[in-house]
């Protein structure tokens, strides 16, 4: 998609003050159409800036590159001192962009990618996983996190997260095990982003931790 065409909008969250150390990470969020990006996004920077844009039969369709960011005052402690943390996250509707668009979108790389699966409607998906490899190669699994939205649907049904998994199709449970920040739960029922953000951010920054708050390297000679 040209980016020149995309929405592309920065919100500026306060800034660290006098020297506090802070620490910023790209997260890029995969998924179908309607899967619940958006959701996971305002869910990430407690808000509710990120749009569905057009409204089909009902439903919010993303069309277009959405990148937000929030700085977190005093976040986490690094080397006993307090830290911000800074997320920078972009919604990417299918298809996957091309790498001149995430390099564009994430100069400095992408930290952390999230997968957005809609836990009521979780119908095999393998080939985003391919398109994924194919972008970032077989290390992207290091530093992924399964988000499965509507959650609230496994209450009403009288399930838990454990034995939805177990029941779950053979695609997503290999992904489940597979990822290297595990799987969530978002309750789409729940109107506050920023409490159901907290938990996500905090396991998206267990995981950066454990990768070194490396960047995935970008397949930039591959064509998607």
């Amino acid at each position: 998609m040209d980016l020149n065409s995309s929405l592309l909008r920065i919100l500026g969250g306060l800034g660290h003050d006098g020297d506090r150390d802070a620490l910023s990470l790209n997260v890029l969020l995969l998924g179908d159409r309607q899967s619940g990006r958006s959701s996971v996004g305002n869910a990430l920077i407690g808000g509710d800036e990120f749009q569905t844009g057009v409204c089909v039969s009902g439903v919010g369709v993303t069309t277009e590159h959405q990148l937000l960011s929030r700085n977190f005052r005093r976040f986490f402690r690094r080397q006993g001192a307090e830290s911000d943390l800074t997320l920078r996250v972009v919604d990417t509707p299918p298809p996957l962009p091309r790498p001149q668009s995430v390099r564009e979108l994430c100069p400095e790389g992408v930290h952390m990618l999230v997968l957005v699966v809609r836990a009521d409607r979780p119908h095999d998906n393998t080939h985003l996983e391919e398109q994924v490899e194919i972008l970032f190669g077989p290390e992207w699994r290091r530093h992924a996190l399964l988000v499965l939205t509507h959650a609230d649907h496994l209450k009403e049904a009288g399930l838990q997260p454990s034995d939805y998994l177990s029941q779950a199709s053979d695609w997503l449970r290999a992904l489940a095990q597979e990822v290297g920040g595990g799987v969530s739960f978002l309750d789409n029922s729940c109107d506050w982003p920023s409490v159901r953000g907290r938990p996500l951010r905090a396991r998206l920054l267990r995981l950066s931790a454990g990768n070194h708050h490396r960047a995935l390297a970008l397949r930039t000679e591959v064509s998607l």
